[in-house]
C-alpha cells in the first residue's frame, strides 16, 4: 500500500494538534493583554476569553487541530497495488482498475495518471507521494511506468467555441469552466470530465485553465 507512512501520519496529527494548541494559547495571551489597556478594541470579547479557565483554549485548539489533521489525512490519496489491480482511495471514494486495463502510469506535476490502451485517461488524481517511490512500486508490480505524459504535446488550451471539438463538448467545457472558476465541487468537475471522455475528449486542468486533446483512433495498443 502506498500512502502516508505511519510515522508521517503521526507527524501530521502532532503538527496539527500542536498548532491548534498554540493558537489557543496565543488567543488567551492576547486577551490577557487587551484587558490591561484602557481603550482596547474587542475589550468585551477579550474579557469573556479571560474568564475562561487557562487550559480550555489550548485544549479546544488541540481538538480543532486534530479535526483538521483528520480532514487532511482523508484527502490524501492511498494506493493499493497488486499484480492484478490498482485501487485508489481518496476522500472516501474508491476506484479500482484491473492490470490489463492500464497501458501506462506517470506523474503529471502533482497528479498521478493512469492511461488506458486507447490513450484515454482512466483517472487523474492529486498525489503528493514521492515520484521515485511511485515509479518503483508500479514497476515492481509490472505496470508500465513512464517519466512523462506521452500525449503532452497534443493538449491545447480550451477557449469558448474552439474548433475541432465534437458536438456538445464545447458546452460541457463551458459548464466545467464555470465550476472551476467558482471552485465548485470536485464531483461536478469530475463528472463533466467523464462526460467529455464519452465524447472522446481528454481534459486536464492547470491553475483553473482547461487543456484538451482528442483520443486517437482505435488501433493496436503500443507498449
Amino acid at each position: 500500500m502506498l500512502g502516508q507512512p505511519t510515522w508521517g501520519t503521526v507527524c501530521v496529527y502532532v503538527v496539527f494538534v500542536l498548532a491548534g494548541a498554540g493558537v489557543g494559547w496565543l488567543v488567551d495571551l492576547l486577551a490577557d493583554w487587551l484587558v490591561t489597556l484602557p481603550s482596547a478594541p474587542l475589550r468585551g470579547p477579550a474579557e469573556v476569553v479571560v474568564s475562561i479557565p487557562a487550559l480550555v483554549l489550548p485544549a479546544a485548539g488541540s481538538v480543532a487541530g486534530l479535526a483538521l489533521g483528520l480532514v487532511a489525512q482523508h484527502e490524501q490519496l492511498v494506493i493499493l497495488l497488486s499484480d492484478d489491480r490498482v485501487v485508489l482511495t481518496r476522500k472516501g471514494r474508491e476506484q479500482e482498475f484491473p492490470h490489463d486495463a492500464i497501458a501506462r502510469v506517470f506523474r503529471d506535476g502533482k497528479q498521478l495518471v493512469l492511461l488506458g490502451h486507447d490513450g484515454g485517461e482512466l483517472t487523474r488524481q492529486e498525489c503528493d507521494l514521492d515520484v521515485g517511490r511511485l515509479a518503483d512500486a508500479f514497476t515492481e508490480h509490472r505496470y508500465a511506468w513512464v517519466d512523462a505524459d506521452p500525449h503532452r504535446d497534443e493538449f491545447r488550451r480550451w477557449v469558448p467555441d474552439t474548433p475541432g471539438l465534437p458536438e456538445g463538448a464545447d458546452a460541457i467545457l463551458k459548464a466545467r469552466q464555470e465550476s472551476l472558476d467558482k471552485k465548485g465541487s470536485d464531483d461536478d468537475v469530475r463528472e463533466l470530465a467523464d462526460e467529455l471522455a464519452r465524447l472522446g475528449v481528454v481534459v486536464k486542468d492547470e491553475k483553473r485553465r482547461q487543456y484538451w486533446r482528442m483520443l486517437r483512433p482505435s488501433g493496436p495498443a503500443v507498449e
